[in-house]
């Protein structure tokens, strides 16, 4: 059967956005539709007289709307910067980067707020349904990114990584999402929450995928992915914590997972982790990225306060309050930490957990603020283990009634190595 051409494959990415019983007017924020088949014209074109730009060449790709395109504000899923912000005066690096393989860029994703949260929920440009249960949040906070993907009206979309931001929507809607090493891919023109943590990352359904789109936002050359065999390798199943109060789907799938990588080969083993203790003891300062968020935006706090989606606005207030001392004691003992876990990793392919300890909640019941903010808090946990430690990091689908993800945490700089140990995992669960 004869592949599709790009301008075919954007036509029906086109009209999975347009149509009025999709999500697609939740999902997309700006659609770049002209551009798009310009663009997709010109993949054909090359396709035709046998040119290629890279593994991205023609592929259709949307992009969080944290990114700064030329000519228009960076709104960041935010009504403020909607109205306030001045045009982007360039492409950000990344959007340069995917340009210039020869990407689609199709249209700019729906976010939380500032990227300040996991539900996904927008107040302002309305939340996205997930795609396997529209009753339920599609997870955040690049809530947009992940529908695109899930809902083919992306092959590929880009997102922010945090605490979690790419790898929670990937693990609730059930697909893949990876969290480079944090210095690979720049962070330049994407609109910040942390600077310190801020990540930028891939969600695709396919490792491969993510891999390619890695590839080319790293400016690096792409290799193609050669999964590495199974036996033999070293996973530990992190203890403590990470496993605690978890959902019974979710547990259900984990438990099943960590027996069939057994029978492949893997040496799975219980690993306790007592520099995870230590985290949870430097965060009860208040954690990293509410005083870093609080840095951004307390004027916008002080002149429109009520126009900030208020769970959003109740975690930056609280980065507000912490007084200096506590925040750079924070900041010497995670340094020291993030020494110590790469240490302590250095026996072991990978690290592995739930990437959340709940599946999807629903977005009725997450319209309750107390509800919102312990399942908040339980969606983050596990992901933000691998944005402290400095870690490389990727959810795959695990098979799951409601979509469950599987993580994979690595040393910082091991990204290859553990592109290739996930392309094998996941052509085990897919067989």
């Amino acid at each position: 059967m004869k592949a599709l051409s790009a301008r075919d494959r954007l036509e029906q990415a086109l009209l999975r956005i347009a149509d009025p019983k999709g999500e697609g007017a939740k999902a997309c924020l700006t659609v770049y539709a002209d551009a798009a088949r310009a663009a997709a014209d010109a993949a054909d074109a090359r396709a035709k007289s046998g040119v290629s730009l890279g593994p991205l060449d023609g592929s259709i790709v949307s992009i969080k709307d944290l990114f700064d395109v030329a000519g228009e504000p960076t709104r960041a899923g935010s009504k403020i910067l909607a109205e306030e912000a001045a045009p982007a005066a360039t492409d950000a690096p990344v959007v340069r980067r995917l340009r210039g393989a020869g990407a689609v860029i199709v249209a700019k994703t729906n976010m939380t707020e500032f990227a300040l949260g996991a539900i996904g929920a927008n107040p302002h440009f309305g939340t996205p349904g997930n795609p396997r249960d529209r009753a339920r949040v599609p997870g955040g906070s690049s809530s947009g990114a992940a529908v695109t993907v899930g809902d083919g009206m992306a092959d590929i979309a880009i997102g922010s990584d945090t605490g979690g931001s790419v790898r929670i929507p990937a693990a609730l809607c059930g697909i893949t999402g990876f969290k480079p090493s944090r210095q690979r891919v720049p962070t330049t023109g994407a609109f910040p929450l942390s600077t310190t943590l801020d990540s930028i990352g891939p969600l695709a359904k396919s490792v491969a995928d993510c891999a390619k789109a890695d590839a080319v936002m790293a400016g690096e050359e792409f290799a193609p992915l050669e999964a590495t065999p199974l036996a033999g390798l070293r996973f530990g199943i992190a203890q403590g914590f990470p496993l605690e109060n978890l959902d019974a789907t979710v547990a259900a799938a984990f438990a099943a997972a960590t027996e069939r990588l057994a029978q492949a080969g893997v040496r799975v083993t219980r690993e306790s982790v007592s520099l995870l203790d230590e985290m949870r003891q430097v965060n009860a300062y208040g954690g990293i990225v509410q005083p870093e968020a609080c840095a951004i935006h307390r004027d916008r706090l002080k002149s429109r306060a009520a126009d900030i989606d208020p769970n959003v606005r109740a975690r930056i207030e609280r980065g507000c309050a912490m007084s200096a001392a506590d925040y750079i004691t924070m900041l010497y003992a995670r340094e020291r930490l993030v020494r110590a876990m790469d240490r302590r990793l250095a026996g072991l392919d990978a690290l592995i957990m739930p990437t959340a300890g709940i599946v999807a909640p629903t977005i009725a019941e997450v319209a309750e603020p107390e509800v919102f903010a312990a399942r908040n808090s339980m969606l983050l946990r596990n992901t933000s283990i691998g944005n402290f430690f400095d870690l490389c990091g990727i959810s795959l689908p695990l098979p799951a009634p409601l979509p469950v993800g599987l993580m994979l945490l690595s040393r910082n700089g091991t990204d290859h190595a553990l592109l290739r140990i996930a392309a094998a995992v996941e052509k085990l669960f897919t067989e």
